[in-house]
């Protein structure tokens, strides 16, 4: 059961914009209906735009009380929005800072202050001086930082230095939300609560593990910034690679937030290194085509007629431990595919000179859309005789407890208010997953190969499926 959070202030920045209303006020009335919030919380909405708080309150009341779908109130409601305050702050006037630092400042009993940089990340590092030159960097103050944290290894190093001038780590939480899906933390209990699946989680008993992130939506109108980004920056390089930490790591000495953001580090420093062959030989990039009444990518709005941003990948990759030794990795995401879905999949080695057969099981960990946990499993046909079947054993996450499932992002802000940093990456362990990715992008900079093509609705490409093929391996909806 959660308890009551500590008091707070809760500064966004970028209060007009399209995350904060379509998620952090939501998340945070969500968190305020079910009577987490501190009561004398209070939540400041401050960006560039003219406003003051009853202008911004309207902007809320129409742009953002759309998106509460659940558990709302009027009555709720109203005693949400009563904690909503605004403040015009441009990020790079200093005298902005000075009138947010007395409105903050002047209510001594809050626990915390938390600064949400829902903001470009060009605005980090004025905002991060702004607020130390008034004051707003103390202990008691936590920075959130939204991604895109960087474009490549250079531009992340930038971000994180600029911002470590003014805070120290400990006050630094990055946000990945897939770090805030309850299903994904599940995995930790799931591993080390059990000591039936602990003992099989190794290179003796797995054959193939695969991590995927399939989307159902193109571009839409986001071809602009989508083009600048493609698929591996979007979802490779954070989601993906703490999927693969989750699943991959060692136990950790305790919980506490270093001790695990320990061991996910050294996972990340284990994966081997890719050099331009092993690019050419291991990674599969490929845009998606027209198809029915579909667009093909390079049909989108504001996406360049030749362009060769990647809307799907598919890599095969290897952990260099002694637990994961030539076990192959295969990690995908793409766009237009052709389910909605998040999911780990362990394959099992298949059994030698077994009773019944090889039969190998199978665990799929699934996110999304629906958080389930499905094992594989061989049991008798009915009738005479021993022959077996394959069926699979499902346990539902959404009824293991009566207890509300808050949505990531909800989750997510109620650790930054309480100060624990176990969900939030650490600086070292995001630009070690950047080198790792960096080998990628400069091979595909150069590259005279095309993206592969697949069409809209599809699993993705033929080269995909080549690519597990060649280990006698198939991606998970080609299993039988």
């Amino acid at each position: 059961m959660s308890q009551q959070l500590n008091n707070f202030d809760m500064v966004i920045f970028g209060a007009t914009g399209d995350l904060a209303m379509r998620k952090l006020l939501p998340c945070l009335y969500q968190a305020h209906a079910a009577g987490l919030l501190h009561p004398q919380g209070r939540i400041l909405g401050v960006s560039r735009s003219q406003f003051d708080t009853a202008q911004f309150l309207a902007k809320v009341e129409t742009d953002s009380k759309i998106h509460v779908k659940k558990n709302f109130s009027e009555e709720l409601w109203a005693s949400f929005i009563a904690r909503l305050q605004y403040l015009t702050v441009d990020v790079n006037t200093p005298e902005h800072f000075t009138e947010l630092s007395k409105i903050v400042k002047a209510r001594t009993e809050t626990d915390n202050v938390i600064i949400y940089l829902s903001t470009a990340p060009k605005f980090f590092a004025p905002a991060c001086k702004n607020l130390a030159n008034v004051g707003l960097n103390a202990d008691n103050v936590r920075i959130v930082l939204e991604k895109p944290l960087g474009t490549d290894l250079q531009s992340s190093q930038e971000i994180n230095t600029d911002v470590a001038h003014y805070f120290q780590e400990n006050q630094i939480y990055r946000i990945d939300h897939y770090l805030g899906k309850e299903s994904l933390q599940n995995v930790l209990p799931l591993r080390f609560g059990n000591v039936f699946f602990e003992q099989v989680w190794n290179k003796d008993f797995v054959k193939s593990v695969q991590i995927t992130i399939a989307e159902q939506l193109g571009v839409e109108e986001r071809g602009e910034f989508y083009d600048i980004t493609g698929a591996l920056r979007d979802m490779v390089q954070n989601h993906i690679m703490q999927m693969l930490c989750f699943v991959a790591m060692e136990k950790p000495k305790s919980l506490d937030a270093d001790d695990v953001r320990d061991e996910k580090l050294k996972v990340v420093a284990a994966l081997k290194p890719m050099t331009s062959a092993d690019v050419d030989k291991n990674v599969i990039r490929a845009q998606y085509t027209d198809s029915g009444s579909l667009k093909g990518y390079l049909q989108e709005n504001n996406v360049p007629a030749d362009s060769r941003t990647e809307t799907y990948v598919a890599i095969r990759a290897e952990i260099d431990t002694p637990r994961w030794a030539g076990v192959p990795f295969y990690l995908r995401t793409g766009k237009r595919l052709a389910a909605r879905s998040a999911e780990i999949v362990l394959n099992f080695k298949e059994q030698e000179n077994g009773l019944f057969g090889a039969n190998p099981n199978r665990l799929v960990i699934s996110l999304q859309p629906d958080e389930t946990i499905s094992l594989k499993l061989y049991v008798k046909q009915v009738g005479s005789g021993l022959d077996v079947q394959a069926t699979d054993m499902v346990l539902d996450m959404g009824k293991v407890s009566d207890d509300r499932r808050a949505e990531a992002y909800e989750l997510l802000l109620r650790e930054v208010i309480d100060g624990r940093l176990g969900l939030f990456n650490r600086r070292d362990e995001l630009e070690k997953a950047w080198e790792w990715v960096m080998p990628i992008l400069d091979n595909w900079a150069v590259s005279p190969i095309k993206p592969y093509g697949y069409a809209a609705n599809s699993w993705g490409p033929k080269e995909a499926q080549d690519l597990l093929a060649r280990d006698g391996n198939a991606w998970l909806e080609d299993q039988a």
